[in-house]
């Protein structure tokens, strides 16, 4: 009955009670409300920031603030601005797909083999609770004091998480299908690609997330390690000579590439959930 009297009601009023579209204007709201809620909260610490040094509750000459970020970030040479942020963001770059397919590809192999599995899952743990900034010295005698030592830095910080978070997702999916798809006589190959890798999506970006942070840390701790330029290069020199300006302005250039990174990597998301109908 009730179906019946909305099917009678006028179209403009049909369309004014849909529960679809009061749905997705009430979701649309949300989303416009978190975004003001979060743009809000930053403009409110980055004024904040700059009335406590503006009135002397902090000393700018220490802890800086936003109108002396802008001016060091406006007296350097874009050139060279570019240049460091280049170098930053190429090692970055590289050393995040490469943990990435690495620990992707290990995961598998484990995946495939239980007794390797059952074997090297010891030293993996190990592995993951070594501190990576102990094997520097390491890196720079087996590779050199260049960009390819801060790229193995980078890899060795996010390999072993994405084998560990990949290979966890791997070993979660349902015992019960995998059963299902042998007695109809699928291969393993067969079961990865159209079972495992499937059910694995929003495991797989969600690694892809972490990555993005750990990929960073990697790169600039790399950087502090042996560089001759990119954004941690300019950090540990504004650090010894005492600029704390320099200091603070690389890190505000440095969570603007993260965030970028991070929009990148939301955005491969949002693709996968439309593509494979994911919640």
């Amino acid at each position: 009955m009730a179906n019946k009297a909305y099917s009678k009601l006028p179209c403009r009023m049909r369309e004014v009670k849909s529960p679809r579209r009061i749905y997705l204007a009430k979701r649309r709201n949300d989303k416009i409300s978190t975004v003001v809620l979060q743009v809000g909260l930053l403009a409110a610490f980055i004024g904040l920031w700059e009335l406590a040094a503006q009135v002397g509750l902090i000393d700018p000459f220490i802890m800086s603030c936003p109108s002396r970020i802008a001016e060091t970030l406006a007296s350097i040479e874009f050139s060279e601005l570019m240049l460091h942020i280049g170098y930053t963001l190429l090692e970055c770059i590289i050393g995040f797909f490469a943990a990435s397919i690495i620990g992707i590809l290990v995961a598998v192999l484990l995946w495939r083999f239980a007794k390797l599995r059952r074997v090297l899952e010891p030293y993996i743990v190990v592995l993951n609770a070594l501190p990576k900034i102990a094997l520097g010295p390491i890196i720079i005698i087996w590779v050199g004091a260049g960009m390819q030592a801060i790229v193995v830095m980078t890899i060795l910080i996010c390999v072993i998480v994405t084998i560990i978070s990949v290979l966890n997702g791997f070993m979660s999916v349902d015992e019960g299908k995998i059963l299902l798809l042998k007695s109809m006589g699928a291969s393993r190959w067969q079961i990865l690609t159209k079972l495992i890798i499937p059910a694995n999506v929003p495991a797989l970006v969600n690694m892809l997330k972490i990555n993005v942070g750990l990929a960073w840390v990697g790169t600039i701790m790399g950087e502090y390690l042996v560089s001759t330029a990119g954004l941690g290069y300019l950090i540990i020199y504004g650090s010894h000579v005492f600029k704390m300006d320099l200091v603070m302005s690389s890190t505000v250039v440095l969570c603007i590439l993260a965030t970028v990174m991070y929009l990148a990597v939301a955005a491969v998301e949002k693709l996968t959930k439309r593509k494979f109908h994911v919640d």
